[in-house]
């Protein structure tokens, strides 16, 4: 029997994980698979120097399973810098499960992913993302203790998703007083792309300052649903990305800022929910300062589902938790502030104090 064999540089032509743009010195990629149940799962844990790898699953219709790892590669490695700059002591880890939320997930999928979950040791903490609700999370609690966002009935916090729009919310004042002069948001319109469970409770906060605020979705009945309860437009225009707002909130998939984007924005700041905004964080955010473009990075603003989830570790209270959060409008003020005064890009001064922070955690565990 004759068995090819590829040398490296041929291995690199074929993709392999190793050799995705999006692996970035990650420590650990977990392949799940299980016949019976039907799992399709890849956890990515990027860091642990801080503390154990802590990031919700996610479960999508990928269209092919190099999708799926760019995906897990990204978001974990983005969870990294997340826990880093507000300041928790944990690292960054992610999963995606491949298969459709609404027709194909049952109780046994997600008690076999739990197992997987628990393999690991600790090593990875899983929570909820897009696709999974609190009782998945319950689900996974019975076969592993290492999952956070359970039920408050079990004693956890219960959907993050209030508390990831507040962060989000406290980031958009942010960039408003920045780029406005003012965090008042009276009058402003802002148009929320994805109106999930993140991107609804934002539109609510949104309307309640004054907002004047536009929904987009693939959804015709979630867009229906949100402008009756909160008197939200519906956008109908077909680009979502030349609209002539001046916030442009992101709340669902990532990359929307990208090659083909970019260039089309017509908004005065860009601040959502979504993980992963920028297709090219180097490239498109030069584009977004040179064109005077306000961006607050993603991977701060959104941390407030992170920073409710970690209080189950540490077990602090609803009020500190509220509090830790609405910090994220200073840290926020102070990454613009320090971009501007440093001549570069948001996302790079977030990205600095993130990385430094690990550094120095490093350091001091070598002494």
């Amino acid at each position: 029997m004759q068995v090819d064999v590829l040398n490296a540089k041929e291995l690199k032509k074929a993709a392999p994980v190793f050799g995705q743009l999006s692996f970035d010195n990650h420590e650990q990629v977990v392949f799940c698979n299980d016949k019976d149940t039907g799992l399709k799962a890849i956890i990515g844990i990027h860091n642990t120097v801080l503390g154990p790898a802590l990031g919700g699953t996610r479960m999508w219709n990928y269209t092919s399973e190099w999708e799926a790892l760019n995906d897990v590669l990204r978001l974990s490695r983005g969870m990294t810098f997340k826990s880093a700059i507000t300041g928790l002591n944990l690292g960054g880890g992610k999963a995606v499960i491949i298969g459709d939320a609404k027709t194909q997930k049952t109780p046994e999928l997600m008690m076999k992913f739990g197992e997987y979950v628990d393999s690991l040791g600790g090593k990875y903490i899983t929570a909820e993302d897009v696709g999974m609700e609190t009782a998945d999370m319950d689900l996974v609690r019975d076969v592993t203790p290492y999952v956070t966002g359970i039920s408050e009935e079990r004693g956890g916090s219960g959907n993050p998703s209030p508390v990831t729009a507040y962060g989000v919310f406290m980031g958009i004042k942010a960039a408003a007083k920045y780029q406005f002069g003012t965090d008042e948001l009276e009058g402003r319109s802002v148009l929320v792309q994805g109106i999930g469970h993140v991107g609804e409770t934002l539109v609510e906060y949104l309307t309640n300052d004054g907002a004047k605020v536009y929904i987009s979705d693939i959804s015709e009945e979630r867009l229906q649903e949100v402008r009756n309860k909160y008197g939200a437009i519906i956008f109908d225009e077909a680009d979502v990305y030349s609209a002539h707002v001046d916030i442009y909130a992101p709340c669902a998939l990532g990359a929307t800022i990208n090659d083909d984007t970019v260039k089309r924005l017509n908004c005065k700041v860009v601040a959502g929910a979504a993980n992963n905004q920028l297709a090219d964080e180097v490239k498109h955010g030069q584009i977004l300062r040179e064109r005077g473009i306000v961006y607050a990075p993603d991977f701060l603003i959104n941390a407030g589902g992170i920073i409710n989830v970690y209080a189950e570790l540490e077990k602090y209270s609803r009020q500190e938790i509220m509090s830790k959060t609405e910090n994220i409008y200073n840290t926020t003020l102070q990454i613009l502030e320090t971009a501007a005064r440093e001549d570069i890009t948001t996302h790079f001064a977030a990205l600095k104090i993130a990385k430094q922070r690990i550094e120095d955690r490093k350091k001091s565990s070598l002494k």
